[in-house]
């Protein structure tokens, strides 16, 4: 950030008085301008012991799978968010039951919750998906998955599904895990 947003000015990053970390801060008027971590609502869509994954058509990541998910928008909830993006990316209904996983990414400052739900209807490719497509455990093309995000609730998901209990999973993703998927920066 090179100018504040409300008068134009040039920031400075420091920390403010009171405060314990760097913010871009405008001396013109005083504007702290502070920056927080974006959320990516999503689901799990079953039907049928199979989980509908959608082939990333857009970067980061393109042509991988991954369940359809993105970031929150303003103005709405978590669930409308999750069953939003599922709408968009896979053309899809769902009926959602619980916040799934919850999954902090602190070094990209995100936030991901992926929410459990049942897959109603039909499906297609939405705009940002190549294609859709339902895969029992066994053809989960886990060398292609999209993000590390997907791999960790798809393997609570299948584990969980064996003793038919499904709690909330809490977790973090650093960036050895991320460097995995993408390689070291």
């Amino acid at each position: 950030m090179k100018f504040c947003s409300n008068c134009g000015h040039n920031v400075r990053f420091a920390i403010p008085e009171g405060d314990d970390r760097s913010r871009y801060l405008c001396d013109a008027c005083g504007a702290i301008h502070y920056q927080n971590p974006r959320i990516v609502a999503g689901t799990l869509p079953i039907r049928d012991g199979r989980i509908l994954l959608c082939r990333r058509a857009i970067s980061p990541r393109m042509g991988y799978w991954t369940l359809p998910a993105g970031f929150m928008e303003n103005a709405e909830t978590t669930l409308e968010a999750a069953a939003r993006e599922t709408r968009e990316e896979a053309c899809a209904e769902v009926e959602i039951h619980d916040l799934y996983t919850l999954i902090d990414l602190p070094h990209i400052n995100q936030v991901y919750m992926i929410f459990r739900a049942d897959l109603i209807g039909d499906f297609a490719a939405g705009p940002e998906s190549q294609e859709v497509a339902m895969f029992a455990e066994a053809d989960i093309p886990w060398d292609e998955l999209a993000f590390p995000t997907i791999e960790r609730t798809l393997r609570h998901y299948f584990h969980d599904r064996r003793d038919g209990v499904f709690p909330l999973h809490i977790g973090a993703i650093g960036l050895q895990d991320r460097e995995r998927y993408f390689g070291s920066a």
